[in-house]
């Protein structure tokens, strides 16, 4: 019969086992994801500012421009603003997209927030560069009227289609670096979009729009 000593250190061998497994599996899952972008060292530097109760709004307006943390993508249908809040120590708010808004020229209607995956159809790094056709030949070994080369009259050629692997990989960047939703621990800093397509320069006012559990502000960013 086993003595009383001998079966704790049985359930002490197990318990330990346990432990270890459980933290194995830890590690074998790795860090999870975050989402945003790193909030700067405080609102002020930021190029402009707004107060909803205990919050601060601070955000930056990007036009055409996405920032990440790797690179820098462009999107001629959606312009980006990046916004940051930023509260007492310890802080939480519950944070949704759709709380934001964006005032154009100061217009009555206001531009909804949209989700990053409806801007993830058409972004583009605009560093990249297609590369260069190939020119078909004609059967006798010239570009000609009998080959491939384009001819007065033809259609347009369609634009460059982009690798999948390659549009893959910029929209994972975007998602990475779009403002994170949910009850978060301040502060955080990420990137909202907003469809309008075109020039910049017809723009002369943008207003951040806030109305959220904060509370509500405006922001002019422009």
């Amino acid at each position: 019969m086993r003595s009383l000593a001998d079966l704790r250190g049985s359930i002490l061998v197990v318990l330990t086992a346990v432990a270890a497994a459980a933290a194995w599996g830890q590690t074998a899952e790795g860090p999870k994801e975050t989402q945003g972008l790193l909030a700067r060292g405080s609102a002020a530097e930021y190029t402009a500012r707004g107060q909803a109760g205990k919050v601060t709004i601070a955000a930056e307006f990007t036009g055409h421009g996405i920032p990440t943390e790797q690179q820098p993508l462009v999107s001629e249908e959606y312009v980006g603003v990046e916004v940051a809040l930023f509260g007492p120590p310890d802080g939480h708010l519950t944070i949704t997209a759709t709380d934001f808004s964006l005032k154009i020229n100061g217009k009555k209607t206001a531009l909804e927030s949209q989700p990053w995956g409806l801007v993830a159809k058409e972004i583009k790094d605009p560093e990249w560069m297609p590369p260069e056709p190939v020119e078909e030949k004609s059967k006798g070994g010239l570009s000609g009227s009998g080959g491939g080369a384009r001819q007065p009259g033809d259609p347009p050629p369609l634009p460059p289609k982009v690798p999948v692997e390659l549009l893959r990989s910029w929209q994972q960047l975007l998602k990475k670096c779009a403002l994170a939703e949910g009850d978060r621990a301040l502060p955080q800093a990420g990137m909202l979009f907003f469809h309008l397509r075109g020039k910049l320069e017809k723009i002369k006012s943008v207003e951040l729009v806030y109305g959220g559990p904060a509370g509500k502000a405006a922001v002019r960013l422009q």
